[in-house]
């Protein structure tokens, strides 16, 4: 069973297109353009039956906004009009094919079955070429669990299109990763790839950052100076935390996006330009448009295909092949270091919560790979906050496995947490104890109970 999405303002039509396919699909239907958008972003469709003549946005507007997004599903043009130029028009951007109502009732039914068993086929050829590739990576992305093979596909179909992109994740996931991956993979490869981050340029100075200014403009402009819109004529402008602009901003970034015309600041001359805009975020820009601290129309106009990349959390399996990739990049500039990594590092690296996502992974491989000194990256070689997550761990499987009792895992614990704490303080006791938390009075009761010595008494 597929999902037909009828688009026609024509409730008779809507009505008998419904029953003619209800036993065999699940129907949906939609009275305008705007309302089919909504409820494609909604719930997708497998196939799209559309008229070409709607009061507002015609059938041919919605298959140029499809064409635009990329990947969209197959569309059935079903209309009236019996114009040849409408129907060319409507197969050069996209439609499969044209029906002229009155429609023959089981050559449709028919119709649309056929286009939704090609479809089923297409994904299931993709998906056994991803399964057989056993993909893991895509440009300078690294992964092969299912979210990141979704993540994949959805670049190289969107790559080359025109269609402007919004990547959100959390911080470290690799936003910026994908966004060259979008601009490789498409088109505009030999063009320039500018990137802005909206949260490192302070606020007065990102218009000018953006759109450039002419000399005189504001005290200090004393040239002509170009924007990163102009930078990236003819490729990709990558807008990073793209939360973070201003709301007096806001306007003008639409107005460039929209009609492809930038002002330098200081100057009322329009200056075309022809730039892709990839966007990111780690915000949840929906809640600030509720909020009123981002514009809607803006996000809309950004939010043409989502990507979203998925937390490190969230895809265990690609752990391994990340942290060995980063082992060997860490190796080959330090030009020495461990070559492999020890089952407990590995089993450590693996059940860590990883808040900072690759990020903090490829961070705490490099770190590993500077401190240690043989063939194997050792547990003893991780950070320090991976070391006691590790051996919380093994503690508590052993407390839950019955071969050490409530007691003697506590002391353990403890015992672990104070030597650490002297270790990194290279024995001072009053830092070590402010460290955890503790007085000095307490700290020196239980390193006496765990017979733990300093060699630092002060």
């Amino acid at each position: 069973m597929g999902r037909v999405l009828v688009v026609d303002d024509e409730r008779g039509v809507q009505e008998s297109l419904r029953l003619l396919l209800k036993d065999e699909h699940d129907v949906a239907t939609a009275s305008s353009v705007d309302e089919a958008l909504r409820a494609l972003d909604q719930a997708g469709a497998d196939v799209i039956l559309l008229d070409l003549v709607m009061p507002g946005r015609s059938g041919l507007d919605m298959l140029r906004e499809l064409a635009e997004r990329g990947d969209g599903p197959p569309v059935v043009v079903v209309s009236a009009t019996r114009a040849i130029p409408p129907a060319i028009e409507a197969m050069k951007l996209g439609a499969v094919d044209f029906v002229t109502k009155p429609f023959e009732v089981d050559a449709l039914r028919i119709k649309v079955r056929q286009i939704l068993e090609h479809r089923a086929l297409e994904q299931e050829v993709v998906r056994l070429r991803d399964e057989v590739a056993g993909r893991a990576r895509l440009g300078r992305l690294i992964g092969r669990s299912e979210g990141m093979r979704a993540v994949y596909r959805t670049i190289e179909r969107v790559a080359s299109s025109r269609a402007n992109v919004l990547i959100t994740g959390e911080s470290g996931t690799g936003k910026e990763l994908v966004a060259r991956a979008v601009h490789e993979l498409g088109p505009r490869r030999e063009a320039p790839f500018v990137v802005v981050n909206c949260a490192a340029i302070p606020a007065e100075l990102l218009e000018s950052e953006l759109f450039g200014h002419e000399k005189g403009a504001f005290t200090g402009a004393h040239e002509r100076r170009i924007g990163r819109f102009e930078a990236a004529s003819g490729g990709t402008l990558f807008l990073d935390e793209i939360g973070e602009m201003p709301l007096a901003l806001q306007a003008k970034l639409l107005r460039a996006i929209q009609d492809r015309m930038i002002d330098r600041v200081g100057s009322t001359q329009p200056i075309p330009v022809d730039v892709r805009v990839v966007a990111a975020t780690n915000r949840e820009l929906e809640k600030e448009v509720a909020a009123g601290t981002f514009r809607a129309d803006l996000y809309y106009r950004i939010h043409v295909v989502p990507i979203a990349l998925p937390p490190l959390r969230e895809r265990p399996e690609d752990i391994r092949l990340l942290a060995e990739t980063f082992l060997v990049r860490a190796r080959a500039d330090a030009g020495r270091g461990p070559s492999r990594i020890a089952p407990a590092a590995l089993a450590a690296l693996e059940r860590h919560g990883w808040r900072g996502n690759v990020r903090e992974l490829e961070n705490a491989i490099e770190r590993a790979v500077a401190l240690a000194d043989g063939e194997a990256l050792e547990l003893t070689d991780l950070p320090d906050e991976i070391q006691l997550a590790a051996r919380t761990d093994a503690l508590r499987d052993e407390v839950r496995a019955g071969r050490v009792d409530f007691d003697t895992a506590v002391a353990r614990f403890e015992s672990a947490l104070i030597r650490e704490a002297l270790d990194r303080t290279g024995g001072n006791q009053t830092r070590a104890a402010e460290q955890l938390g503790l007085t000095r009075r307490v700290l020196k009761l239980k390193m006496d109970r765990y017979a733990i010595t300093s060699s630092d008494e002060s």
